[in-house]
């Protein structure tokens, strides 16, 4: 008999096929810059590649006159209606907000009170998940990583369909609504249960309270006490409603409108969304945010000091500090150039948690960063690129006034995104 071969054996040899690899995938690269082949959804100016026509929702950042880009305040639309405006008439009448935006995308039209009241009570009757669902899929067979755990339960829910293929437009939008009531509780234990089971926390289940908002149920169910205040979960639906569209060219609207293209079923296509999303240069983007944020807070003696905060913003541009990559996380937005809407929504909505929770501080040194950046910026590359903050540079601050663990941060965007997934599948 041959001797076996020991595992280092292999590993040498893996390295040797990844030396050959790196050599010819070069050759690719080299022909990829010398063309105008698109490298995933960018083109070279960082512009993203549309889907195709949509009326789910729309992005502007620019306008073009003579064939220039023209900076504008950013704005969002959400099938025909102002992001702006929407949130706006929440604050207002101090009311929830992410229930009717669901409505809205998917239906594409504002619902009645009637019609309001009952797409409330139809999510709440979906938010059961199939029978032993929780303790087959996520108890038994826990992740580290919250956005896996979702993903695989996305697809295992197929199996717990009547009917899981049907292309109608009666079913795609039943599913649609199981997906936006299921998605928070799903996540929610997913979550608890990697706290238990990875961070030997003690495990807690707690199911959806009828009347409740789906942003009073989120922080009920990950909370051991289930406590939570109105200003909190106010915060929370402001962000869910931030996150729940943004166009056809995003990778993971993208990702789902591609695979829903073949003709598959809405759990695969909704899977393909939720691995997109999981990549940290598209939903774990504000996590970034946070950990170079700790860097400024370390490293910054006086916070309200703009030229203090700018020499150390100039320190990672020059890739002296942070990690290496020359970049200022949570500035710069491929379409928003003077301006982005849910940024300006979510900084203003701040302020008053972050006096409650006293962290007035932090929040003023993530807007001192956000003032000097373009500055510095422009001095250092002598780029007349127009930047400002995204909705990456306050979502995660506020996530953390929340009390809301990183862990959960990208599944969040998660919550709020399957609306605008389902829209787009269902339009597609």
């Amino acid at each position: 008999m041959a001797e076996q071969e020991s595992p280092s054996t292999y590993q040498e040899f893996i390295h040797s096929l990844c030396a050959d690899y790196k050599i010819h995938n070069s050759l690719i690269h080299e022909a990829r810059e010398n063309s105008n082949i698109k490298r995933g959804l960018r083109n070279d100016d960082g512009t993203g590649v549309m889907v195709g026509c949509t009326k789910v929702g729309n992005v502007l950042g620019y306008s073009v006159v003579d064939g220039d880009r023209v900076p504008m305040e950013g704005r969002l639309i959400y099938r025909g209606y102002d992001l702006t405006d929407l949130v706006d008439a929440y604050i207002r009448e101090k009311r929830f907000g992410f229930s009717e935006v669901a409505y809205l995308l998917l239906l594409g039209k504002l619902p009645t009170r009637e019609q309001y009241e009952m797409f409330n009570a139809v999510l709440h009757s979906y938010t059961a998940l199939p029978q032993n669902f929780t303790e087959d899929m996520i108890l038994k067979n826990p992740s580290h990583d919250v956005m896996n755990k979702l993903g695989r339960s996305v697809l295992a829910l197929y199996s717990c369909d009547p009917d899981p293929d049907s292309l109608t437009v009666e079913n795609m939008m039943r599913q649609s609504i199981e997906l936006v009531a299921r998605f928070p509780v799903i996540v929610a234990h997913a979550y608890v249960v990697k706290r238990h089971y990875f961070d030997d926390d003690s495990l807690y289940l707690h199911r959806p309270e009828p009347g409740l908002s789906i942003a009073e149920n989120f922080l009920r169910m990950i909370r051991p006490d289930k406590q939570f205040t109105h200003e909190e979960a106010r915060l929370l639906d402001l962000c869910l409603v931030c996150h729940a569209e943004h166009g056809g060219g995003n990778n993971s609207t993208f990702s789902c409108r591609s695979v829903s293209s073949t003709g598959t079923d809405t759990y695969s296509a909704i899977a393909a969304a939720v691995g997109s999303l999981k990549g940290p240069k598209h939903g774990g983007a504000n996590r970034q945010v946070l950990r170079q944020f700790e860097e400024f807070k370390a490293n910054v003696r006086d916070w309200k000091d703009d030229e203090e905060v700018a020499a150390f913003v100039r320190k990672v541009l020059n890739k002296e500090a942070g990690d290496g990559s020359g970049l200022i996380y949570g500035m710069g937005h491929a379409v928003y150039t003077l301006s982005d809407p849910r940024t300006l929504i979510l900084r203003k909505s701040a302020r008053t948690l972050a006096r409650q929770k006293n962290m007035l501080d932090e929040l003023e040194l993530m807007e001192a960063i956000e003032r000097v950046t373009p500055g510095v910026f422009a001095e250092i590359t002598g780029s007349e690129k127009v930047m400002c903050a995204n909705v990456d540079m306050y979502s995660g601050l506020m996530y953390r006034m929340l009390g809301i663990s990183p862990d959960l941060f990208t599944p969040l965007f998660a919550v709020a995104r399957i609306t605008g997934w389902c829209a787009h599948r269902m339009e597609e």
